[in-house]
């Protein structure tokens, strides 16, 4: 396998780079993803709060709206 160096990780644009994030973390299946047992039931708990009162939750794009103004 090759691996990049860190010049040629530089020489690549954000986009690129955040492209090439996106492509390492969506290789990674979920049992490869540690987590605490903090974040565990942290996850745990939120999926919960969501299965009794689904009204908490919001839509995919309620959320990319209201993160697209914070971050534009």
């Amino acid at each position: 396998m090759k691996f990049l160096s860190r010049d040629e990780i530089c020489r690549m644009t954000a986009p690129e780079r955040l492209a090439l994030i996106s492509q390492l973390w969506d290789s990674l299946e979920n049992e490869q993803v540690p987590l605490s047992s903090t974040q565990k039931e942290e996850l745990d708990w939120r999926l919960a709060v969501l299965e009794t009162d689904p009204q908490t939750g919001v839509s995919w794009a309620a959320l990319k709206a209201e993160l697209e103004h914070r971050c534009p």
